[in-house]
């Protein structure tokens, strides 16, 4: 589309009281170019349903008078939803790009002499690069054309801010939002250096103390330090020319003359989630210094590991094993985080993250196609204990984990593939999934199937702020009083066992008979188990659904109501409640998970569906913990649906009648393994003779043969599509 711009074309009210300020301060005057947002796609389906069916157009050009420029001047403009490359160029002149960030934000470009023309002149926003074919419903505009260079127009004012922990009154590192009054992320005049990592509208400091340039305007400013922490909030207006005003103590200006408005002001947060015994653990940890994408340098990662939280980062480049430890001590940070050596190791056909690994030794073989030698190739080159599946879902070459090489039901690889991982990741914050839980149920299904799989939340940050470190994370159940000297062994050690716990915005934590946690396995001494379930999360976020499961299926449900969760809410406890279940009759894995309401706010936004299925979006924070064992059968081992499955098909091979009705005994999980022993046996599942046997089956028998046919199809159907 293109927009036709003179000095009578209507503006925006409120930019153009905004640019009246500027000018009268300035003696110059702002050009507003384009004064409202604009709805840009190329063709193709929508990308979110809250876009119209038709964008307005596939590309944005302003055509306006001009006066050729003899010294730098700054393009601004605000942007939403941008996720894949989109240039500005003037006059045929490349600015730069739209940052990539889906969040609303205030972003400013150079505009070198001589880019305006005498006359008219040709503004241009479209997509491109080499995924220009994946239609990006984007909104941009309110592009503003000052007549000054960058550092002046961001450096009107000055603000400088200070926070520290409520408790101790230390400062604190922590993570700065910066909201225009259009609650728009607003660029600063601060670039990154020995204390800050900065992004338009977001400011991390590794010390709690940050100074910055912004334009005269109104502005909210958030300080928070992850999940465990409260957020402090304060509203600061800054006019260019100083107003006189009384100074309370938390709050100080200054006239600087030319230079502008000066303000300083004070923020506290502190700890709300009580976390006492459990490392926050990110295990999917990269830079843009050593992985090669994204742009988060090593030495930026440091200070936003510190100011997210983060207690054991993982470091996992691409195919290399890098130390953070020197970079930590560079930045002056080690103090709050104890660094682990990892790797990415990128196949192929799947993505693995390992650790703990030499720095800088030889890394595994990423180019064998199975799994297998890719394992044995992770223990002979680095030793790793940990090995983790990463994105299962998601399409990197090979979508591990979609119909042509899965059967979702019972939790097998088509395609000739032995299992490896000791983990798999269920929440990744910087690839979330349409489907918040699919992952969740996948990973039950691994438990189901016979495989200790430890559930794994991280972030895959590759960035600064878009997709920011920790958002989504594993707590680890190991000593964390001194977060600079974790015990990693200790920290593996249990990782393995499965005592841990995945947030991304709450915390879920299960209880049975009062003592029995995740990675335990509970004996069956009474008729009854007591269990005690407690979500916990920072006063900024909330649930609405908590699910008690047992081998991946629900045995109680909670739909809370806002009423009840402000009667029971505590600092950092959302909910906790008591169920009383019948003790099983055989061995069954219980897991608690926690979900509630995405959050918009731009201090901790729940970004969209990395790889979507479908337009419809919703926003969900999600907990889940981890499993515990319940020995039902009294022998004083955990057993696997799997195992039952199996025991019964080798007792009742003969006799699919008299299996069936064994079967009533256990539960749909039972079933649907025994479904696939079975069909795997020669028996087919879809003959008369077989239905007519089933449907005199006990309803979780039907339920579990049911969910095998039904993936079975889905496997079928994308194999035969090639997908």
């Amino acid at each position: 589309m293109k927009v036709m711009i003179d000095q009578r074309t209507a503006l925006s009210a409120a930019l153009c009281c905004l640019m009246l300020t500027a000018a009268i301060a300035h003696g110059q005057e702002p050009r507003v170019l384009d004064g409202r947002l604009h709805h840009l796609r190329i063709d193709g389906p929508r990308e979110w349903s809250e876009f119209p069916e038709k964008a307005e157009s596939d590309r944005l050009e302003v055509v306006f008078e001009g006066k050729a420029n003899t010294a730098a001047q700054t393009l601004e403009l605000r942007q939403q939803d941008v996720k894949q490359s989109w240039s500005v160029s003037l006059n045929d002149r490349t600015l730069g790009q739209l940052v990539r960030d889906e969040n609303d934000m205030v972003v400013y470009f150079d505009v070198p002499p001589g880019a305006v023309r005498d006359g008219q002149n040709s503004l241009l926003i479209e997509q491109g690069g080499r995924r220009a074919s994946a239609p990006d419903d984007i909104r941009v505009g309110e592009i503003v054309l000052h007549p000054d260079p960058q550092a002046d127009v961001l450096g009107e004012t000055t603000l400088e801010v200070h926070v520290t922990d409520a408790d101790s009154g230390e400062a604190i590192p922590c993570r700065l939002t910066i909201l225009n009054d259009r609650g728009a992320l607003q660029s600063v005049g601060a670039e990154s250096n020995g204390r800050l990592a900065v992004r338009p509208g977001v400011v991390f400091t590794a010390d709690g103390a940050a100074k910055f340039g912004l334009p005269a305007g109104t502005y909210t400013i958030y300080a928070g330090r992850g999940f465990e922490y409260s957020l402090a909030a304060k509203k600061v207006t800054l006019p260019w020319r100083t107003l006189p005003a009384s100074k309370p103590s938390e709050e100080k200006s200054a006239d600087a003359g030319s230079v502008g408005y000066e303000k300083e002001i004070k923020l506290a947060i502190r700890r709300e989630v009580p976390t006492e015994g459990y490392v926050a653990c990110d295990t999917h940890v990269h830079t843009l210094t050593h992985s090669g994408h994204g742009d988060a340098s090593v030495e930026e990662r440091m200070i936003t590991l510190a100011a997210e939280g983060v207690e054991l980062p993982i470091a996992t480049d691409h195919n290399v094993q890098i130390d953070h430890d020197p970079f930590a001590r560079k930045m002056n940070v080690r103090q709050y985080f104890t660094p682990v050596v990892g790797n990415e190791v990128t196949t192929r056909t799947g993505h693995f993250n390992i650790f703990p690994a030499p720095a800088g030794g030889a890394p595994p073989e990423h180019r064998s196609e199975k799994w297998q030698e890719t394992l044995a190739s992770i223990r002979e080159r680095t030793d790793a204990r940990v090995v983790i599946l990463n994105h299962a879902r998601d399409l990197h070459g090979t979508r591990p984990f979609g119909p042509a090489l899965y059967n979702e039901a019972v939790g097998e690889m088509l395609d000739g593939q032995t299992w490896i991982a000791d983990g798999m990741e269920v929440i990744n914050s910087g690839a979330t999934q349409t489907d918040a839980t699919e992952l969740l149920r996948d990973w039950m299904t691994q438990l189901n199937r016979g495989r200790d799989v430890t559930p794994v939340g991280c972030s895959d940050s590759h960035d600064v702020a878009r997709h920011f470190v920790a958002q989504g994370r594993t707590y680890i159940r190991c000593d964390d009083a001194d977060p600079g000297e974790i015990d990693v062994e200790q920290a593996v050690d249990n990782f393995l066992a499965g005592r841990v716990m995945v947030s991304y915005g709450l915390l879920a934590e299960l209880t049975i008979d009062g003592k029995f946690r995740h990675g335990d396995l509970a004996p069956s001494t009474d008729d009854k188990l007591q269990a005690h379930v407690r979500v916990l999360g920072p006063h900024w976020t909330t649930a609405d659904r908590i699910e008690l499961l047992a081998n991946g299926r629900p045995v109680k449900v909670w739909n809370l109501q806002q009423a009840e969760l402000d009667e029971r809410r505590q600092t950092g406890v959302i909910w906790e409640g008591d169920v009383s279940l019948p003790t099983p009759r055989h061995d069954v894995f219980l897991t608690v998970i926690a979900s509630g309401p995405g959050i918009d706010g731009l201090y901790w936004p729940t970004a969209k569906a990395y790889q979507p299925t479908s337009p419809e979006w919703t926003p969900r924070v999600l907990a889940c913990s981890g499993a515990i064992w319940i020995d039902g059968d009294g022998d004083g081992r955990k057993s696997s649906a799997h195992h039952y499955a199996q025991r019964l098909v080798e007792k009742y091979k003969d006799d699919l009648p008299a299996l069936l009705a064994a079967l009533g005994d256990y539960d749909q999980a039972v079933a649907a393994q025994a479904a696939r022993l079975v069909d795997v046996a020669g028996v087919s599942l879809l003959a008369g003779e077989t239905q007519a046997a089933l449907a005199k089956a006990a309803p979780s028998v039907q339920d579990g043969f049911r969910a095998y046919l039904d993936a079975w199809r889905e496997n079928q159907k994308a194999q035969a599509e090639g997908s």
